[in-house]
């Protein structure tokens, strides 16, 4: 059964409208982002809403199915940053103004390399950092962790 559009509004406001691995804002994108299953249902998830999460095209493509990824930094197997057990500020941090994210943990790294949230797989593709750039000159990024200040 689809997720109803009532559940992927009350997501999306949870969310408060930005995608919860790259924190990039849906207002700012030219579609509409996914709703993702944090545990993928070829895992076993399921779609009550306390296993989905708002993430952009971007990261829901590159996180696929997967729930856990090598920390580089370790080289150990950890899961990947689950935004409904965990606070995105305590495994990541922005660097150079916005433009970069960075992981804390064993967590953050992991998801950074697993999502590439920066585009560092392919370094000729600048474009999210190019893009939070932009976000940055307009006054729009990056936005703040904490719900309160928003």
């Amino acid at each position: 059964m689809p997720i109803n559009d009532v559940a992927k509004l009350a997501i999306r406001q949870r969310a408060n409208y930005l995608c919860e691995y790259c924190h990039s804002p849906e207002r700012l994108s030219a579609n509409r982002f996914t709703i993702d299953h944090i545990i993928p249902k070829s895992l076993g998830g399921s779609d009550e809403i306390n296993n989905l999460a708002l993430a952009c095209r971007r990261c829901n493509e590159r996180r696929y199915n997967f729930v856990a990824s090598v920390d580089p930094e370790t080289q150990e197997i950890v899961p990947i940053f689950n935004p409904r057990q965990q606070k995105w500020e305590e495994h990541f941090i922005w660097l150079d103004n916005g433009v970069v994210i960075q992981g804390i943990t064993p967590i953050g790294r992991a998801t950074c390399i697993r999502l590439d949230l920066n585009d560092t797989r392919y370094p000729e593709n600048d474009s999210i950092r190019a893009t939070r750039r932009f976000w940055i000159q307009t006054g729009l990024h990056p936005p703040a962790t904490d719900p309160s200040q928003i």
